[in-house]
């Protein structure tokens, strides 16, 4: 992607902020003026109180003759006009840092909520493929990208860019010989960054990737702690999270290298301009062309001139890192969904629950069917148990039925309509989901219970636990509902955690429901707690129940058996005894 259209993509995002912008560059231009003054003081000294020369005419109009024009005075007047300066300096530095951060800032929160947003929408075979830890690198690491190249970036360089001409057109009038020798140096200024840019921006990427491969390594640690700490690994994964990072921070030391050679160059080229002028302008002294004052002047303004030219050139090179961040977020940005909505997708308030598979095959890899021709029809509130060996293609039966993948052929119907024609947030509000392992958030109990109901109210979700059969043990709890449970849920006990996730389907409410091994991995006295539970919640709702265990299949109507992908049993036949 190229560095104009990243910048257009980035205007496009900032332009919320266009006012802040234009504040922003307002009080860049009062740099210049302030940037003019800063020699003056030097100036008046060595010429008009330890020389004779008369003080600069603006000076003179603001100085009243009865003030009298002594050395004391116009010192005085130095001093003040030094200090008066370096106040309005130091004023609109600080103003400047105030908005600059705000605006930076905000910036980032809306970049990286997109990104958030964007990383929601993807379908799960992304992350599937990619990991979250990369998406997880691109929000946080890239996403500050957009302020370091508008606010930190493009601001400064523009202001370094009206601060180079008022300085050129200052230094013209002075010296105009001089002035031609000092903006010698800008082609090969121009050229320096045009060299050292395409290989910044190689090296940059290939930083950021290794980095993002390392926080991978911590971010699978950490899921699996409990199994790493069990076989004593922790060692092991260290050693693996150092060795990926040794490799990143060889990256970023190539990549300072690349980026010192730069700034060496860029010091040298400037030095050689400093060092003509200088050479110059002494012949011009000793000519009488230029007071000592004046040279004085002309090099405190060279100084000045090619500070914006080093800033203009040293962001082109530090700029690359910068965009290859920009590159990656919006890359993420530009990634579509495997499962998109349809332009003119339908509504749908409450399904009835009747579920319809015609001829569906899936797979993740062309190459690996994980479903095969799969036909089947359930009518609303049947309890369907859905059976086979690891790796029958169960769970994938199921996740085709939210749409968390759509099928590579066939279609799958509810109430007579295709998945696809339904809008998606629609579709997935008809389901109330319970896996296996239960999902709990690092809030309390009570807004766990109320995530599929936000604001539902607590006697609400007292009957939702009190069904699931969650209430109990929650009252005997410190804080009762409000008690936080911790990451992932950890706070709490296997078969506490099913019950709480028990307890949100109930309160969803939703008329079909998908329960996925609920009881594989609590002991035989909790599994009949649940078991009673999960009797009570699939009562009016289609549900589909995977499950090894004979007692939980025996509340079901219908019976698939899947074998490789293949539906090889399906009892009974389309007249099911729906209770």
């Amino acid at each position: 992607m190229g560095d104009v259209t990243l910048y257009r993509r980035m205007l496009r995002q900032a332009r919320p902020y266009t006012l802040h912008f234009g504040a922003l560059f307002a009080l860049g231009l009062l740099a210049s003026p302030i940037a003019l003054l800063n020699p003056v003081p030097l100036k008046i000294v060595v010429d008009s109180v330890l020389g004779a020369r008369p003080l600069p005419a603006f000076l003179q109009a603001l100085l009243p003759v009865a003030a009298g024009r002594t050395p004391a005075t116009m010192l005085a007047v130095a001093i003040g006009l030094l200090v008066l300066v370096t106040a309005l300096g130091q004023a609109q530095g600080l103003a400047s840092t105030l908005l600059r951060t705000y605006l930076g800032e905000r910036l980032v929160l809306d970049f990286r909520a997109r990104l958030v947003n964007q990383v929601q929408r993807l379908s799960l075979s992304y992350h599937d493929s990619r990991g979250t830890a990369d998406s997880l690198y691109r929000i946080q690491q890239d996403g500050p990208a957009i302020q370091s190249l508008l606010v930190d970036g493009a601001v400064p360089v523009v202001s370094a860019a009206i601060t180079f001409g008022t300085m050129v057109a200052v230094t013209t009038r002075l010296d105009w010989q001089l002035a031609l020798v000092g903006l010698a140096i800008s082609p090969p200024l121009f050229f320096l960054s045009r060299a050292f840019r395409p290989r910044l921006r190689r090296q940059s990427r290939q930083a950021k990737k290794l980095e993002s491969s390392a926080l991978a390594v911590v971010h699978e640690t950490l899921g699996a702690l409990r199994v790493v700490k069990a076989f004593g690994q922790e060692a092991r994964e260290t050693a693996r999270f150092v060795g990926r990072s040794r490799e990143a921070v060889t990256a970023r030391l190539q990549l300072a290298l690349v980026q010192g050679r730069y700034g060496v160059l860029l010091g040298l080229t400037t030095a050689l301009g400093m060092a003509a002028v200088l050479l110059i302008g002494v012949g011009h002294v000793r000519s009488g062309l230029l007071t000592l004052g004046q040279l004085l002047l002309v090099m405190g303004y060279l100084g000045q001139l090619y500070q914006p030219l080093k800033t203009i050139s040293q962001k082109a090179g530090t700029f690359q890192s910068y965009f290859a961040s920009a590159e990656r977020a919006f890359a993420l940005l530009d990634e579509r969904p495997d499962v998109p909505e349809r332009p003119h997708a339908g509504r749908v308030e409450r399904a009835t629950g009747a579920v319809t598979f015609r001829n569906v095959s899936f797979a993740y890899d062309p190459a690996q069917p994980v479903l095969e021709d799969v036909s089947f029809e359930v009518p609303p509130g049947a309890r369907v148990a859905v059976v086979g060996a690891t790796g029958a293609g169960k769970t994938t039966l199921v996740s085709l039925l939210t749409r968390f993948y759509d099928p590579s052929a066939g279609a799958i119907l509810l109430d007579s309509v295709d998945l696809r024609d339904y809008h998606l947030a629609d579709l997935r509000d008809q389901f109330a989901i319970v896996l296996q392992e239960p999902v709990l958030f690092s809030t309390s109990i009570a807004e766990n219970i109320a995530y599929g109901r936000p604001g539902a109210n607590d006697g609400a979700i007292s009957r939702a636990a009190q069904a699931a059969g969650a209430h109990d043990f929650i009252v005997r709890l410190p804080r009762g509902y409000r008690t936080p449970v911790g990451e992932r849920g950890m706070q709490l006990s296997g078969g506490e955690r099913q019950r709480i996730a028990l307890a949100r389907a109930f309160l969803k409410d939703a008329p079909l429901l998908i329960l996925d091994e609920p009881t594989s991995s609590v002991d035989v006295r909790t599994e009949s707690a649940i078991l009673e539970a999960m009797d009570r919640l699939m009562r009016g709702r289609t549900a589909f129940l995977i499950t090894h265990r004979q007692n939980a299949l025996a509340t079901c109507d219908v019976r698939l058996q899947l074998e490789r992908g293949r539906l090889i049993e399906a009892t009974p036949s389309l007249v099911c005894q729906v209770r």
